[in-house]
């Protein structure tokens, strides 16, 4: 009985790895391909975050695997956020900051999984992440795949991925806020193929406003 049972789960784990790589293929399929998505190295982003009746304008820079850069202005200051796999500073003039500040050893560790720019799944064992497929979840009428994403850093991250064109329309993570523990949900829409590879144009971010990406 226990060798039926052992066998049992080994084949059952066996059936959830591969879904897991079918709808991860699937959603590279979608987004350009893995191939494509291997040639990013950079990227530059601009738009603009739309919050409580006001345009700022932001722009976002990236290095792959070796650094990132977000700036944002407002009433004729420009504030930003960088960081390496060994550093990064804050700098928020917004907030009375005259300086920049550095960030603590844990949020430049948290960090440093974001600094991937193609992504958590492409490749995700041989980066150290794990991937579980925890069932279906309808997002706003959406029918979704639910994947967790345990990043080898620590972090977690949740996706939810549209059955129907295999877009990640939907992200929750855990991140630290002012020494607490809180859940970032963003909602990513309006996809569009930038030189081969298919990026949202518009990002959600519940509670905190909207950002639309113009380039």
């Amino acid at each position: 009985m226990f060798l039926a049972v052992g066998l049992l789960l080994t084949i059952t784990g066996s059936l959830i790895a591969q879904t897991v790589d079918e709808v991860i293929t699937k959603h590279l399929a979608a987004i350009g391909g893995k191939e494509n998505w291997l040639k990013v190295t950079s990227v530059v982003m601009e738009g603009n975050l739309s919050i409580m009746g006001q345009e700022i304008p932001m722009k976002f820079y990236q290095l792959h695997n070796k650094g990132s850069k977000q700036e944002f202005s407002f009433g004729g200051m420009t504030g930003f956020s960088v960081n390496t796999p060994t550093s990064g500073y804050n700098f928020n003039p917004f907030q009375g900051q005259t300086k920049p500040e550095p960030m603590t050893e844990e949020e430049v560790k948290e960090k440093i999984d974001d600094l991937d720019i193609q992504g958590a799944l492409i490749d995700y064992k041989a980066k150290g992440h794990t991937v579980e497929l925890a069932g279906d979840e309808e997002i706003e009428g959406t029918e979704c795949f639910k994947l967790i994403v345990n990043g080898k850093n620590g972090g977690v991250d949740t996706y939810f991925i549209d059955k129907a064109t295999y877009y990640i329309i939907r992200t929750s993570s855990k991140t630290k806020a002012m020494g607490q523990e809180v859940d970032v949900v963003i909602d990513l829409t309006n996809y569009k193929d930038v030189n081969g590879v298919k990026m949202p144009f518009s990002m959600s971010i519940a509670g905190q406003g909207t950002i639309t990406m113009t380039s």
